[in-house]
């Protein structure tokens, strides 16, 4: 059962998944494919470890209505994914500025 919840998140992670895929839209190179498939690969995955702890931690929980299995399911899975995407936003913009700078000076200079 505690799958349920990650059913009822994937429209919406596969929403953000997207909009961190698409942007920024340039650099496109096959390193920066490598990385956000990875970045959304590990997300999925930590996403679904974490919607289980949440859902064993709910069972746990002995005075707890049922529907609170369901609501710590999501808030785990939900806290992991964005968790992920929000770290490899932060080291995708310095790795993407690192590269941009790295570029910039390997062009030639003076073109007369």
């Amino acid at each position: 059962m505690p799958w349920l919840s990650l059913l009822l998140f994937l429209p919406w992670f596969t929403l953000l998944g997207a909009l961190f895929w698409w942007f920024p839209r340039e650099p496109r190179t096959s390193a920066r494919r490598a990385f956000d498939t990875l970045t959304l690969l590990l997300a999925f995955a930590l996403s679904a470890i974490a919607m289980l702890w949440g859902h064993h931690i709910g069972v746990v929980q002995g005075d707890a209505g049922p529907i609170w299995r369901q609501v710590l399911a999501v808030l785990y899975a939900y806290g992991a994914f964005l968790a992920v995407l929000v770290l490899a936003i932060l080291l995708r913009g310095s790795w993407l500025a690192r590269r941009a700078t790295k570029a910039e000076s390997k062009a030639p200079h003076g073109l007369a």
